[in-house]
């Protein structure tokens, strides 16, 4: 299965097939890789730790890998994790199949299928200006299909102007997640560029989600040639906000150097609050596929091992 983005027809057939194929062909890349030590075993293993019953010691594995791993039983939970993702309008940018929303969607059901297998427990929280979905985390058969349907569902139809409160949903999130779990949050973290009480909000809203204890990852959903780098063809245009409506005819190139300096100091001042609530942040481009945000989760995940 390719890293790339395949069309809500396809994946809303069965996005669970879709999901293990993406999942299956990473491990597959991992065997020929510098992070080997991702193998296929970390779905049935996890690393020694002091105190551990030596008796579930995998010593076959041992051999191989150099390395102490304890057996993993059905029984065990060793995380919890909870999705939450934006599924406001702007999250339907670029027009067609393969959006934001789209991106997100088949990313989520592809880690989903990846902590299913290591047998960890992940719930999904769905958010605009406010909480649309959220249920708590559970590693059942029943559960992942619960998830994947709901999943699937919110493709099916576009909303226009609907807008994004991510500072409220988050508090909503932190107060309902059990406590010390993994939050994974999708979204373009577009809005209010300029407005720095706003992004005092948010950042007060991460801050809410560490004091909690939680481990937090941000993936930062672009198409960053034209969101970050602006990169249109020299002509006018006519730019609408999916999320007010509000219209604007214009020459990109009259604009760019004043947009990107704007985008520009906005994302250092994200980046600056997350490394210092340690906070993991990572872009994550449409265009680049699946295998960056599985890779970043597999990098945070042994961290916490």
């Amino acid at each position: 299965m390719s890293n790339e983005l395949l069309s809500p027809s396809d994946h809303q057939i069965n996005l669970a097939l879709l999901a293990q194929q993406v999942v299956e062909g990473f491990i597959t890349g991992l065997h020929k890789s510098p992070f080997h030590g991702f193998s296929v075993e970390f779905a049935e293993h996890r690393l020694y730790n002091s105190g551990d019953n030596v008796k579930n010691i995998d010593w076959k594995l041992f051999a191989k890998t150099d390395k102490l791993f304890t057996k993993r039983y059905e029984e065990e939970t060793n995380l919890r994790c909870q999705f939450v993702v934006d599924v406001s309008s702007s999250m339907y940018f670029p027009e067609g199949k393969n959006n934001k929303l789209s991106f997100s969607v088949q990313a989520v059901a592809s880690l989903i299928y990846l902590l299913k297998k290591q047998r960890d427990a992940f719930g999904l929280s769905l958010f605009a200006e406010e909480l649309k979905f959220n249920i708590g985390a559970k590693s059942t058969t029943s559960h992942q299909e619960l998830l994947f349907n709901t999943l699937e569902d919110i493709l099916k139809f576009e909303k226009l102007n609907v807008t994004t409160n991510l500072s409220k949903s988050l508090h909503q999130v932190s107060d309902f997640i059990h406590k010390r779990s993994m939050v994974i949050i999708f979204s373009d973290m577009l809005q209010n560029l300029d407005d720095e009480e706003k992004q005092n909000e948010f950042f007060a809203a991460l801050q809410h989600l560490k004091f909690n204890k939680h481990e937090v990852i941000i993936f930062n959903v672009c198409d960053k040639a034209t969101e970050i780098d602006f990169d249109f063809e020299n002509r006018p245009y006519h730019f609408v906000d999916m999320e007010t409506g509000a219209e604007m005819k214009i020459h990109p190139a009259s604009i760019k150097e004043d947009y990107l300096l704007s985008m520009e100091k906005y994302r250092q001042r994200i980046a600056l609050k997350c490394a210092q609530y340690k906070i993991d942040l990572v872009d994550a481009d449409r265009a680049l596929g699946f295998y960056p945000i599985l890779q970043a989760y597999l990098l945070k995940r042994q961290k916490m091992v």
